[in-house]
């Protein structure tokens, strides 16, 4: 339902430091019509071009706090609130390189009343 939401083109942009291209933020937002503290989301997946990029490259940004994916399993203070657009920052030499893209997005949010899997995942082309 919110799947077509979750993944804010608007917001991509490759990050420099220095002069040097270090890697991409995408802006990203909760499939989930209520907010969840970041230790309930369980997975925060990227995939670039159909590769799985990996997890301990990626960060996650909400409200100026920035946790790398193992900091957020244990953050219950922190919370993603229902259409905060959160930064997801892949550190990647060279960011991304210019052309066309596949960006996918897969978010897996633990719910206390579901019985199951809360996952979600959307997948959108841009153009760097």
């Amino acid at each position: 339902m919110f799947e077509k939401y979750m993944i804010v083109e608007d917001n991509l942009i490759n990050v420099v430091k220095n002069g040097k291209t270090t890697g991409f933020e995408i802006g990203a937002r909760l499939p989930y019509y209520r907010g969840v503290s970041l230790s309930m989301v369980e997975e925060i997946v990227i995939t670039l071009d159909g590769e799985v990029l990996p997890p301990e490259k990626v960060d996650i940004t909400v409200h100026n706090n920035s946790y790398t994916l193992e900091q957020r399993e244990n953050e219950t203070d922190d919370r993603w609130e229902m259409g905060e657009v959160a930064t997801l920052t892949v550190h990647q030499d060279g960011g991304l390189a210019p052309g066309e893209h596949e960006i996918g997005l897969k978010i897996n949010i633990r719910i206390g009343y579901l019985p199951f899997p809360a996952i979600r995942t959307t997948t959108k082309k841009i153009i760097v």
